[in-house]
């Protein structure tokens, strides 16, 4: 059995090589009759364009003769041969451009056309619309086209408000896109520049740090450094906002920058105060950072201003509407015609000592911390109005030293409260 399947096997692979020979010979002899026929075309394509000329030079000569047989002669022979020169080249044309679906259209196409004029030719149907027409005033259709020339007119005008509705709509789309694209563009910008201003801040706390303390971490600012440190401070309250400006002030008021420290009398370090701290020095200290007029006409609305000290800064038009004064430190600063309308004033420290011997800064005499005399800030023509958990201290001092407009602005009045101000 197995000799037998062999010799199955090897006359069936046998019959499969003859097999596939037969097929490459095929595929030999097809390609061999294609490319004579290819290459007839073109030969035929080549030899047909001198007689094409000739015949057209016939043409020319029989009309330069009035010679009708050379003229017909030479027409048929430049049409024929042109024909054969161009139907090749219109096939492929054809066969490039159109699809088999776009072929079968276009002959039906052409079809129904013939149809229609086959219809009206043999049908009768040409010579009734003859008689039709015949039969018809035109002369009283006329008054009825310009009828159809108002209505046609009336039809242009309503498609061209339709156009301009169309055009107004997408118009309208466009400006909607355009300012919700200006939007998007506009809060990025304020992230932008939100990211920006807190990396400058960032900065500034770090540069603040490495200016004002030595290795061990302890305070030491010569008086070179002092400058430096209140020259980098002017610079950043100028470019940053409101919020930022807060952050700035919160940081060196906890940092104790801004409070007057007690100093060795002589390298005029500060001194540590027993408990941790460094010793404050009210009468005689000196300040890190003195902010001086930095603060002059700014604008810190709204903003978080706990536990700042702002203490003898200039103030002067600042506005500190809605701000959360809570402990915060305002002793001998200048509020004049400063707005604090709806701040947060619980426990704010505006003078030293008892209300009644506290009394504004003086320019002439100094301040006595004890008693309160020229400890107070100055408030003549400051806003308080709608100020939130004033207490009764605070309303009896911005009363005796505020003035006739800043009495008028503060909440429950100033009756019984004598004007020390005197205007």
């Amino acid at each position: 059995m197995s000799i037998e399947e062999s010799n199955s096997n090897s006359s069936e692979t046998q019959n499969l090589e003859l097999t596939t020979d037969e097929t490459q010979n095929l595929e030999l002899t097809t390609d061999n009759n294609l490319q004579p026929a290819n290459s007839y075309g073109a030969i035929v394509t080549q030899k047909a364009l001198p007689v094409v000329l000739i015949a057209v030079a016939i043409i020319f000569v029989g009309v330069v003769t009035n010679n009708w047989i050379l003229g017909i002669l030479g027409t048929l022979v430049a049409l024929l041969l042109s024909l054969l020169i161009l139907v090749p080249w219109w096939q492929q044309f054809i066969n490039r451009w159109l699809s088999v679906q776009q072929k079968m259209l276009l002959v039906a196409f052409l079809g129904v056309i013939g149809a229609i004029i086959g219809i009206i030719k043999f049908s009768g149907l040409g010579d009734r619309l003859l008689i039709w027409g015949r039969k018809i005033n035109w002369e009283a259709s006329g008054t009825l086209a310009e009828w159809f020339g108002a209505l046609g007119q009336i039809a242009i005008a309503i498609l061209a408000v339709s156009v301009a509705w169309q055009q107004y709509v997408i118009s309208k789309d466009l400006t909607e896109k355009q300012n919700q694209l200006t939007e998007e563009q506009n809060r990025l910008t304020i992230q932008q520049n939100v990211i920006t201003q807190q990396q400058t801040i960032d900065s500034y706390f770090q540069g603040i740090s490495d200016l004002v303390l030595d290795e061990e971490g302890l305070l030491e600012d010569w008086p070179q450094e002092r400058m430096l440190a209140e020259g980098r401070t002017a610079a950043i309250l100028s470019s940053i906002d409101g919020e930022g400006k807060a952050k700035v002030l919160r940081f060196l008021s906890r940092s104790r920058l801004l409070t007057p420290l007690k100093r060795d009398s002589r390298l005029g370090r500060a001194i540590f105060d027993g408990h941790g701290g460094y010793a404050e020095d009210r009468l005689y200290g000196v300040r890190v950072i003195d902010l001086g007029g930095m603060l002059a006409r700014a604008n810190l609305s709204g903003t978080d201003l706990r536990w700042t000290d702002l203490s003898e800064a200039n103030l002067v038009h600042a506005n500190f509407s809605d701000c959360d004064l809570f402990k915060a430190d305002l002793s001998r600063a200048i509020l004049y015609e400063a707005n604090l309308s709806g701040a947060d004033l619980s426990e704010i420290c505006l003078f030293y000592g008892s209300v009644d011997k506290a009394s504004p800064r003086s320019r002439k005499k100094p301040p006595d911390y004890e008693t309160g005399e020229h400890t107070g800030a100055v408030v003549e023509k400051a806003d308080f109005s709608n100020v939130q958990r004033m207490s009764d201290a605070t309303r009896c001092y911005c009363c005796t030293w505020g003035g006739e407009k800043t009495r008028a602005t503060i909440p429950g009045g100033c009756e019984g409260i004598d004007n020390k101000l005197g205007r």
